[in-house]
Parts: structure tokens; sequence; C-alpha cells
């Protein structure tokens, strides 16, 4: 096939693009960068989606969006988190909407902040919501790419964990901290942490990309959950280091505001749709994934 592919220039789409243009699929990504660092095997950029041919491609994968954690959450930065992801999704229909033949398939990024605090239930696709930044912001995310379906496209959500690889993302904001022997559990740790390792996220989405069945929203997180203090001692393992000074839940929030939700709030995210549909995870535990990610470095 040959793909569109907004934001792959990030931490996800350095994984997925290699994985993609290796199984034999064409791939150009579009990127607001004049000179990006394109990710391994791809040939091709264009900084306009207007310099491109909607019919010219099969699918689109929709990666594009401001990273949720780089800043405290003013109204300012709430704008920006918002429309980096809404609107991008957005001109991406509206340009699909342009061809006579539209790309087939649209397989667009979510957040496991779709659901909101859940305490220690277990969440499916089906669970309820709870109101909050992020799940309006997600929510807005997911009807924007939706509306693909009424060009016939069919469309995938992928509602991603925490993805975790040593090189960005979540992890690479914690190892300075960790490796010092400064790590500790956020607030009791008792809330719940929907991890995934980064090579099983692109493998959902390349599985996505493949499966001409696959519609509607997929939870993108691997299959044990842990909770925070689980977490942390599992990753004070990983790197041979102690894990024994706590963050409080009020230095948190004194530190980060409203964005300290992304610290605190619990998910126990379970891929249930994947798991219903035979998708095989490699690293489906938190110990396996770690050993991956750090091997024997320490």
């Amino acid at each position: 096939m040959r793909v569109l592919i907004t934001g792959g220039t990030g931490f996800l789409g350095q994984a997925l693009c290699p994985r993609l243009q290796a199984s034999g699929h064409e791939v150009v990504i579009l990127t607001r960068q004049s000179r990006p660092r394109l990710p391994k095997g791809v040939a091709r950029s264009a900084t306009r989606l207007d310099d491109l041919e909607a019919g010219q491609f099969d699918a689109v994968i929709n990666l594009a969006g401001e990273p949720i954690g780089d800043g405290r959450w003013t109204e300012d930065r709430k704008k920006l988190l918002l429309d980096s992801r809404i609107v991008v999704t957005s001109n991406v229909v509206e340009w699909m909407r342009k061809a006579k033949r539209p790309p087939q398939a649209l397989i667009s990024a979510s957040a496991v902040g779709y659901y909101g605090e859940q305490g220690d239930r277990p969440i499916t696709e089906d669970t309820q919501p709870t109101p909050g930044f992020t799940h309006d912001l997600c929510a807005a995310w997911e009807r924007e790419a939706g509306k693909a379906a009424e060009l016939g496209a069919r469309v995938c959500i992928m509602r991603i964990g925490v993805v975790l690889d040593r090189d960005g993302g979540a992890l690479a904001k914690m190892l300075p901290a960790f490796r010092m022997g400064a790590g500790g559990r956020l607030g009791s740790g008792r809330h719940y942490f929907p991890w995934i390792h980064r090579e099983d996220t692109a493998s959902i989405c390349q599985w996505l990309l493949e499966r001409p069945e696959a519609r509607g929203a997929y939870n993108a997180s691997a299959p044990n959950p842990v909770t925070n203090a689980e977490f942390t001692r599992a990753l004070g393992r990983a790197l041979g280091r102690p894990t024994v000074l706590p963050m409080p839940e009020a230095a948190l929030k004194l530190l980060f505001g409203e964005m300290s939700e992304l610290l605190l709030v619990s998910d126990r995210m379970l891929p249930k749709r994947l798991l219903d549909s035979g998708f095989k995870f490699r690293y489906p535990d938190l110990g396996r994934a770690l050993a991956a990610i750090f091997g024997s470095d320490r």
C-alpha cells in the first residue's frame, strides 16, 4: 500500500515507518519541518497536503500532535494541544474528501486520556469515560477522524497508553532521576499505569492497517497493566538502582498544576478488542519489555 503518515518523524513514527517499508509498503511523511530527520528507509516527505494527491494513497496513518506532557497546561498550551490534533485531523479528512477515490483507510491516534480517572476498574473499549480535559481532547480528536467514514473509508482509532522505549517518550524523561537513584513512586503509587512497548505500538498500527475488517476504537496498551508503585520497582530493578524517594501528590500538583493529572490518574486499560481479534503482543509483561529496552546496560 501507499501510505501517508502525519507525525511520522516523531517517537512512534521512527519505529513504525521502517517497519512498514520492510513489509513492502511505500511511505510518504507529512511534516512541518523543512529538513526533517526521516525514519530509516523513507525517501519522500511533504510539508503541505495540497502538494499531494489524495487519490494516489491507499491509507493514511495520523500520528500528529504536540506532546501532551511537555509543559504546564496553560490556556495557550491547551489550545496548542487541541489544534495540533484536531486541526491537522480535520485537514486530513477534508483533503481525503476532495479526491475522486479517497484513501480506503484512516488509522488515527488517540490516547488513554479518553477514559479519564477510572480507579481500579478494568477499562475496555466500552468503558464510559470520566469528563475532564484529556477526555475532551481525545473525544474531539476521535470525532474528527470519524468523519472519514462518511467518505467510505475504514476508520480505526488507537487509544494509546504510555509508550516505552529508551530513546524518547515518557521513559526518557524518567531515566535521569532513576539512574541517579532518585526515582520513586508518585503519590500513593496505587494508580494504574497503562504502558506499552514502542515496538508493540508500531505492530498494532500495522496490524490495523493491513486488516480490512478492523474498524472502530482499539485500546493500544499491554495486556498486563501495573500500578505506578509496581512500575517504579520494575524500572529500578532493570536499572539496578534503588527507588526509595517517593514524590508526594501535593508536590506534584504544586510543580505541574493541572498537568499532574497525567502522573496521578488511574487507568487499568486492557486491549480487549485486539486480544479478541487474535493480536499477539511481543512484550505482554513489563519485566520482559524493560529487559528488551535496557538489556544488560545499566
